[in-house]
C-alpha cells in the first residue's frame, strides 16, 4: 500500500513508539518467529525460491544493474546523473522503522534536497541504500505500513505518483525482515515494476543486487539470510556480475552485520560473507578496488580502515532503532588468515578504528564517554520494563516457595535451575566459553540468594500479619502478591547491576543493556559524494530527534509536495566526523593474483 494520507496530531500519536523489547508477550512472539524461520530459512530457502522464478538471460540482468547509468541516449527514469561538478551522490542508512520520531526525523533528512551541515552543502542521495532491518520488531504488513511506509511517504511526498522517475531505492534484509521468511520485504522492495516509497522507488527483484553507479563504480547488496551464509545462485550472480566490471573498477559492499567487529565471537560467521563477496570481486574484476564496506546492524556508527588504508569499514546502524554501545569497540581488530575470521586471504592483517581527520577524535558516534553515560540508564530497568519486572517477579515467587519448602540439602536446586537458564540464554548470545559460563553463575548464585533470602523474610514477617489474613489462601495471595511486587523490584535491580558491569568492564551484554534501555539518541545516515576515483563521506548525526509532542502539522505544505510534519524546534543535524575525504586507492586495491 501507498503511505496513507496524513493524520491529525491526535492520530499521530497512536503511531508506534520505540519498541519495548522485554515486553513478555513481544518476547513470547518473537521467540516462536525465531524458531519458524529458522526452520524456515533451513528447509525453504526463499532466496532460492525467488532465483528460481526469476530467471532472465545474462542480458537482463545486466540492463537491470545498469538501469540508472547514463547512455547517451535519452535521460531514463531515475537516472544517476553527475552534478554540475561532475559528482554522484549516495544516501545509506539501516535499522530504521522502530519509534516513528527517530524514523520520520532521519527521512525528513534524507529527502531535502539541499541539507547543510558543518558549514557544508550537500545534496539529496540520487540512490538511497537501505541495509537491512528496515522495520522492527518483526516483518509484517502493518509494520512496513505504520513504521516505513507512512512515515517516509510523508517525509518525502510524491512529486508526480504517475512517473516512475525519481531517486532510486535499494535495500538489503536484516534479521528481523527475514522473520516472516522474506515474505513482506520481496513485497514491498522486490514487486515487478517497482513501488513508489514517497519520492523514492524500488526496482531491484530480488533480495540482493548488484547496481552499477557510474562508469567504474558498483555497488553490492548482499543478503546473508539468518544463517550467515550467501546461496549458490547469489554466488554464481555476484561472479557473472564480477566479469563484466571493467578492469580497475570501485566496488562498494553492503552487508546486514558489520562482521569486522565479532571476528573474537566464537562461530561468527558474517565476516565471511562479506568476505566471500570480495574474493568474488578479486578473482573476477582485475584490479578491482573494494573502497567501502558498510553494513548495520549495531545501532551505532564507527569506522574502521584496513593496514593498508585502501578500504574503508562502516558500521551505519542509525536509521531509528535504540542506541548500540561503543564504549568497548576495539581499537584493532586482527584478522586470522591461519583459519579465524580473515579479509581475502590474509592479505589485509587487521583494521585500525579511524580518526576524525584534524581532529584526532575516534570516529565513533556516540563517543566511548557518551556511551558509559548511556549504560547508567540501565539501572532504570524496572520502571522502563515493568512487565519483565513483574515477570521476574512472579519466577521469584516460585523459586522461594520451593525453597521453603526444600531441606537444607536441595537448596541447591534454585541455583542450578537459574543457573540453566542464563547459560543457555547467554551462550546463544554471546557464544560459549569461561567467560559466559562464569557470568551465568556469578548472576544465578545472585539471584538464588535473593530469592530465597527474600522468600524466607516474608516468612518470618508471616505471624504478624492480621489474624484474617493467615488462613491458607490469604497467606498464598499475600506471599504471592508481596513476592511478586518486592521480587520483582530486587530481581530488576539485581539484572540491571549485572547488564552495566557486563557491559561496562566485561565486554558482553550490551545488546541486552541497551534495548533495556531503548534510548533514542544519536541517530545517524552516511551521504557519500564519489567524483571520479575521489569519495568524501559526510557521516550525519543527529543528537535527539523530536518528541512526540514536538511535531506540528506543516501549514506550509498545502498544495504542493512538502513534508507532511515539521518539528518545533528545527531539527539540528551536523556532522559525526569530517567530511572524510579519501583519494585514489592506488595503494589499496585488491589485486588479483
Amino acid at each position: 500500500m501507498p503511505a496513507t494520507r496524513p493524520v491529525s496530531l491526535e492520530d499521530l500519536a497512536r503511531y508506534p513508539r520505540m519498541t519495548g523489547w522485554f515486553s513478555p508477550p513481544l518476547l513470547v512472539r518473537l521467540l516462536g518467529r525465531v524458531l519458524v524461520s529458522g526452520l524456515f530459512g533451513h528447509y525453504a530457502d526463499r532466496r532460492l525460491v525467488i532465483a528460481a522464478l526469476d530467471t532472465p538471460a545474462k542480458e537482463e540482468l545486466l540492463r537491470r544493474a545498469r538501469a540508472f547509468l547514463p547512455d547517451g541516449a535519452a535521460r531514463k527514469p531515475g537516472q544517476i546523473d553527475p552534478d554540475g561538478e561532475g559528482a554522484i551522490w549516495i544516501d545509506y542508512l539501516a535499522d530504521l522503522g522502530d519509534g516513528f520520531d527517530a524514523t520520520y526525523a532521519i527521512a525528513s533528512l534524507l529527502a531535502q534536497e539541499r541539507l547543510a551541515v558543518g558549514g557544508v552543502e550537500t545534496r539529496r542521495g540520487q540512490l538511497l541504500l537501505m541495509g537491512g532491518d528496515e522495520v522492527y520488531p518483526h516483518a509484517a504488513a502493518e509494520h512496513y505500513q505504520r513504521r516505513l511506509l507512512d512515515p517516509y511517504g510523508w517525509a518525502f511526498p510524491d512529486p508526480d505518483p504517475a512517473s516512475a522517475d525519481g531517486p532510486p531505492l535499494f535495500a538489503i534484509p536484516g534479521n528481523h525482515d527475514w522473520y516472516d521468511g522474506l515474505a513482506q520485504f520481496l513485497t514491498v522492495f522486490a514487486r515487478e515494476g517497482g513501488r513508489h516509497i514517497g519520492g523514492w522507488r524500488t526496482a531491484q527483484r530480488r533480495s540482493y543486487f548488484a547496481l552499477q553507479i557510474a562508469p567504474d563504480w558498483w555497488v553490492w547488496g548482499l543478503d546473508a539470510q539468518l544463517a550467515d551464509f550467501i546461496d549458490q545462485p547469489q554466488r554464481d550472480y555476484f561472479a557473472m556480475m564480477a566479469k563484466e566490471m571493467a578492469p580497475g573498477s570501485n566496488l562498494i559492499l553492503l552487508g546486514p552485520e558489520p562482521g569486522w567487529l565479532f571476528t573474537g565471537e566464537k562461530g561468527a560467521r558474517s565476516l565471511g560473507v562479506l568476505d566471500e563477496a570480495a574474493r568474488l570481486a578479486v578473482a573476477c574484476c582485475k584490479d578491482v578496488a573494494i573502497r567501502l564496506v558498510i553494513a548495520g546492524d549495531q545501532h551505532h556508527y564507527s569506522r574502521y580502515q584496513s593496514d593498508d588504508g585502501g578500504t574503508q569499514f562502516i558500521t551505519s546502524g542509525g536509521g531509528g532503532a535504540y542506541l548500540h554501545a561503543t564504549h568497548a569497540l576495539p581499537e584493532r581488530v586482527t584478522f586470522d588468515a591461519a583459519g579465524g575470521p580473515s579479509w581475502l586471504d590474509g592479505r589485509i592483517e587487521g583494521l585500525r578504528l579511524a580518526r576524525e581527520p584534524g581532529a584526532g577524535t575516534e570516529a565513533l558516534y556516540p563517543s566511548r564517554a557518551d556511551s558509559r553515560r548511556a549504560l547508567r540508564g540501565v539501572f532504570w530497568f524496572a520502571l522502563l520494563n515493568p512487565g519483565f519486572a513483574t515477570l521476574l517477579g512472579v519466577v521469584y515467587a516460585l523459586f522461594g516457595a520451593i525453597a521453603l519448602r526444600a531441606s537444607i540439602y536441595d537448596l541447591w536446586i534454585v541455583p542450578a535451575a537459574m543457573f540453566a537458564g542464563f547459560w543457555v540464554y547467554s551462550r546463544q548470545q554471546e557464544g560459549g566459553g569461561p567467560m559466559v559460563v562464569a557470568v551465568s553463575l556469578a548472576a544465578a548464585l545472585a539471584h538464588a540468594a535473593a530469592a530465597i533470602g527474600l522468600a524466607h523474610a516474608l516468612a518470618a514477617l508471616h505471624p504478624l500479619l492480621p489474624a484474617a489474613l493467615q488462613g491458607p489462601r490469604a497467606s498464598f495471595l499475600v506471599y504471592a502478591a508481596a513476592m511478586t511486587a518486592l521480587g520483582g523490584g530486587v530481581a530488576a535491580t539485581l539484572l540491571a547491576s549485572g547488564l552495566f558491569g557486563f557491559s561496562r568492564w566485561f565486554d558482553i551484554d550490551h545488546n541486552d543493556a541497551f534495548s533495556a534501555i531503548r534510548r533514542d539518541t544519536h541517530r545517524h545516515f552516511l551521504r557519500i559524494r564519489i567524483r571520479g576515483d575521489e569519495v568524501t563521506l559526510f557521516p550525519i548525526g543527529l543528537d535527539r530527534p523530536p518528541r512526540r509532542r514536538d511535531w506540528r502539522v506543516n501549514a506550509d505544505g498545502a498544495g504542493r509536495p512538502a513534508p507532511a510534519y515539521v518539528p518545533d524546534p528545527p531539527l539540528a543535524p551536523h556532522l559525526i566526523e569530517g567530511p572524510v575525504r579519501l583519494g585514489p586507492a592506488l595503494d589499496g586495491r585488491a589485486r588479483s593474483a
